[in-house]
């Protein structure tokens, strides 16, 4: 067979394969949705590759037109759902003047004023402003994590593959004459070991990155409650045992704020299960907005729940107890009848010393029993201070 046939083939089997393997991949992953759309980027791409070396047996300009239709549909394609897994906002407006741009060149370049090598020059051209897309989307998250600055360096590595190497190859080479000169050019040999080259680093670096997704989500599964979204008895206290040590080498003050809700297995007896875990899930949300992005929540267990609240001392602590109080026994749960109030109870404890988190822990709890026996749907405070060790007493 010939070489320059089996070179030609390189690039759409690459590329196929890598689409089954994404495919596969989102199969068993369907939240990651970025996946389905790399194996749909990596069909496109096949499908211009194979349409660049062997045209469909009808009008050539068809071919090559949709040969270039697939190559900017894979690079967005593949640019977005490289953004998208990074977190950030797919920038569709650049992305479609830049394909826009460059297949408007392509088709002028070829029906209205036949040109090879402005060709080459448009669809390149393009596909380097849209890796450059993903480079500058990519530059905000790349010290996230090794994937994510990998990801980074390799969208500046394509742009640069579609830019630079294409003006100092075909500068070096000269204008293209034929198909059959294009063919046999250093620029498509370049050109095809290249983009093999990218994809399939580019390929290694997202499988790396859907495993190590896989491996984060499972470890938030492991800590995380499913009903109330809050960290779980086992998360909250490892967050929380973090958290007090932070604070306690910076000498920052802490406070735990323990909740209950009031009569909880009536509202299931009564109600249905459903709409206790209604109660649950909105009081977890109250809470989670009320912790913010510093303070750490969790769910204990039942209707139990507690946070831990970094640079707040008892007041606020307080403060914080009673607006949660406040506004949930006042507002409306979905499918609660009207006017059933739901209430809860709340213990406060500030961190004295360098208190460890049972210690608190237990403080709260005193704090929030006496709320309970005190009619509930209130907050009380645990003014007890821990007791200082023994001092030494010195021999003589």
């Amino acid at each position: 067979m010939d070489s320059n046939l089996l070179i030609a083939l390189l690039n759409p089997s690459v590329a196929l394969v890598l689409a089954a393997a994404f495919l596969v991949l989102w199969r068993y992953q369907r939240p990651r949705r970025y996946l389905a759309v790399l194996a749909a980027g990596y069909c496109c791409a096949a499908v211009g590759y194979l349409l660049q070396y062997f045209p469909l047996p009808t009008v050539f300009a068809v071919s090559k037109i949709l040969s270039g239709v697939g190559f900017i549909c894979a690079g967005c394609l593949i640019v977005g759902a490289i953004i998208a897994r990074c977190g950030r906002p797919v920038p569709v407006p650049a992305l479609g003047v830049l394909a826009a741009g460059g297949l408007a060149g392509f088709v002028f370049f070829l029906v209205a004023v036949p040109n090879l090598t402005w060709r080459v020059y448009a669809i390149n051209f393009a596909l380097g402003g849209i890796s450059l897309v993903a480079a500058a989307e990519l530059r905000h998250v790349r010290r996230n994590g090794p994937a994510e600055a990998i990801l980074f360096g390799l969208s500046l590595l394509a742009g640069a593959n579609f830019l630079v190497r294409t003006v100092l190859v075909i500068s070096l080479h000269g204008a293209f004459a034929s198909y059959e000169d294009f063919y046999a050019s250093t620029y498509w040999m370049t050109s095809l070991l290249s983009h093999a080259v990218l994809s399939l680093l580019l390929a290694l670096t997202l499988f790396t990155a859907a495993a190590l997704d896989v491996m984060a989500g499972l470890t938030t599964d492991a800590r995380t409650d499913p009903l109330s979204r809050l960290f779980n008895r086992r998360g909250f206290e490892e967050r929380a045992g973090l958290l007090l040590e932070r604070c306690s080498r910076a000498d920052f003050p802490v406070a735990l704020v323990l909740a209950d809700l009031d009569h909880f297995k009536s509202i299931n007896d009564v109600y249905g299960h459903q709409s206790g875990d209604r109660v649950i899930a909105d009081f977890a949300g109250r809470l989670h907005m009320a912790a913010g992005n510093r303070g750490v929540a969790g769910r204990l267990g039942g209707e139990e729940f507690a946070v831990v609240l970094p640079f707040a001392d008892l007041a606020a602590a307080r403060m914080l107890a009673e607006a949660v109080r406040t506004a949930f026994s006042a507002g409306m749960v979905d499918g609660l009848p009207p006017g059933v109030r739901i209430t809860a109870s709340f213990g406060v404890a500030a961190r004295s010393g360098d208190e460890g988190l049972e210690q608190l822990m237990r403080r709260a709890d005193e704090a929030l029993y006496k709320a309970k026996q005190n009619g509930r749907d209130s907050v009380r405070i645990s003014y007890e201070r821990p007791q200082p060790p023994p001092a030494l007493k010195l021999a003589g």
